[in-house]
């Protein structure tokens, strides 16, 4: 035929456009490769094992980043053991048991609402309602309860998404053969969305990891370690410093050797957090072949 697709002409816009296409990921690809090598060099000479294994100590001589590296992995733990059993029960709830509304519409409005707050207004609210009004005080709770309210948008949505993605006839299947409706979500439809809420919640951790504006005025800028016995779990209670307030800490003293040496640290962590999204959203999919 004379008008098949085969045969038709490619016009010189295509050619443009496609030009226009590489040259845009060209550019995203130049500028990643040039901050990672930006900041490998000027930090790589800062990291060593003492960088990593101390806490600042003028007695000592030393400064490390141990302690912020600590309060990074309590405030990512216990956010995550707040805000992911809520954000997935809500998406689960709006999903699968809501009626379509007025009120799941007003559910979802204020969710993506409050995933467009600025975080300094979520530092400001924590600060005075989980700080003073529940004298919480400046410390690992207090941020960890402000970073719950920023992520759960996050998990809510992308756990939305994830259940919408399950086929209908999974549902009608395996009603229809006497499952109840918990044991078919949970067996069934959990399951299937895993790969979604997986990325949802790593995603929500590499928000926890670059986060500073709310926790400088909820977690404080402590960095020592815990102490021995009870001491972990009062940790919890005093002030803690993540990875990104002693970054800026560190700009704002002019200690640019530390603050790109943090950021190294703070690039292969989140460089990690995305290889493991990919690793386990290909372990969960069980609809993959």
């Amino acid at each position: 035929m004379k008008n098949s697709i085969c045969q038709k002409k490619i016009r010189v816009s295509d050619y443009i456009l496609h030009g226009l296409i590489i040259v845009s990921a060209a550019v995203t690809t130049l500028l990643l490769v040039g901050i990672m090598c930006y900041v490998f060099v000027r930090g790589v000479g800062q990291v060593n094992w003492q960088f990593l294994t101390t806490v600042p100590s003028t007695i000592k001589g030393t400064f490390g980043i141990a302690g912020n590296i600590v309060n990074t992995l309590y405030i990512i733990v216990i956010t995550l053991l707040i805000a992911t059993p809520i954000g997935v029960g809500s998406a689960i709830y709006l999903n699968e048991y809501a009626k379509p509304g007025k009120l799941v519409r007003l559910i979802e409005f204020t969710t993506e609402t409050l995933s467009g707050i600025p975080s300094i207004l979520f530092g400001l609210f924590g600060m005075v309602f989980f700080g003073r009004t529940l004298h919480l005080d400046y410390s690992i709770l207090t941020g960890s309860l402000t970073l719950t309210l920023m992520i759960l948008p996050l998990i809510t949505r992308n756990t939305q998404e994830a259940l919408k993605t399950v086929p209908d006839s999974y549902r009608s299947g395996a009603l229809g053969i006497g499952a109840t409706k918990w044991y078919m979500i949970r067996t069934i439809l959990l399951p299937s969305a895993m790969p979604g809420i997986i990325t949802g919640i790593i995603l929500a951790i590499g928000r926890i990891v670059g986060e500073s504006a709310a926790l400088l005025f909820t977690a404080g800028s402590g960095y020592l370690l815990p102490k021995d016995g009870l001491g972990y779990l009062e940790k919890i209670m005093e002030s803690g410093g993540t990875m990104t307030i002693q970054l800026y800490l560190s700009m704002s003293k002019a200690q640019y050797d530390v603050a790109f040496g943090i950021a190294l640290v703070l690039l292969v962590i989140v460089l990690v957090i995305n290889i493991l999204t990919r690793f386990l959203s290909r372990k969960f999919d069980v609809n993959r072949i």
